[in-house]
């Protein structure tokens, strides 16, 4: 799972609020520029950014494991051919003679446009593990609110930081729980049955977190507006900002 590792890179001396325009901006030209020419320029753009985050591609990939066969799906999906009709012959299926057939056959010029969406997915989620493992949770709840003004601002700010402090222990439990079912020779039991397993002993970690999570705000008085780190523009948000500006601009032409 991605989470914050403190360091001294170029983009963890950027402000948050830069970090999440070029989230932005770059989200938009990937989508603007579907071509492959275009996404050619997007993983250089992609690469700069995880150059800049010190982050490798790998680590960034295996935090996002668990999407990774959704991407892979919609291609290999779209290159199945499947076909259904009447008659002997497929040449006399729209004639309504004869009996019921199938047809299949691999068609790969039909997964080249949801090939080039999965990748173009793929790189927006690479550029936003670097945000991911350069910013702090508290940082990112800073920036949001002063995005957003207002309690909408806040309640937001609020799920952001419990959804990145609160999914890597869920991650973490869920894989306590397999290893414990291993160790007890749980791999030997029908796959159903481990996942009924798996399923309900995360559910009941994920409830008695929860419950300890209300407990703890309320014991340490959770406020609407806590006192939020400062947050300030420096010489080199300037530079962030010149590429989040290229990215729109991109868009614009």
């Amino acid at each position: 799972m991605l989470t914050y590792a403190p360091g001294d890179s170029l983009a963890h001396r950027l402000d948050p609020r830069t970090k999440l325009l070029a989230q932005a901006a770059f989200a938009a030209a990937a989508f603007a520029h579907t071509t492959p020419r275009g996404l050619v320029v997007a993983t250089v753009v992609a690469a700069a950014f995880l150059a800049a985050g010190r982050l490798s591609p790998l680590r960034a990939l295996r935090g996002y494991l668990p999407a990774l066969p959704f991407l892979a799906a919609g291609p290999l999906i779209s290159v199945v051919d499947v076909g259904i009709g009447v008659g002997p012959d497929p040449a006399t299926w729209t004639a309504g003679a004869g009996a019921s057939a199938w047809s299949f056959g691999i068609d790969l010029a039909a997964a080249t446009d949801p090939l080039l969406a999965s990748y173009r997915v793929l790189l927006i989620l690479l550029v936003s593990a670097v945000y991911l493992h350069t910013t702090p949770v508290r940082d990112s709840r800073a920036a949001i609110q002063r995005f957003v003004p207002g309690r909408v601002g806040r309640l937001l700010g609020v799920g952001v930081a419990l959804v990145f402090r609160f999914l890597p222990l869920l991650r973490s439990d869920l894989r306590s729980v397999r290893e414990a079912s291993a160790a007890r020779l749980g791999a030997e039991r029908p796959l159903r049955e481990r996942m009924q397993l798996v399923a309900a002993a995360g559910i009941r970690r994920a409830f008695g977190r929860a419950d300890r999570l209300a407990l703890a705000l309320r014991a340490r008085c959770f406020a609407w507006n806590p006192t939020l780190p400062a947050l300030r523009f420096g010489r080199l948000d300037g530079l962030g900002l010149l590429v989040v500006a290229a990215l729109a601009g991109s868009v614009l032409l």
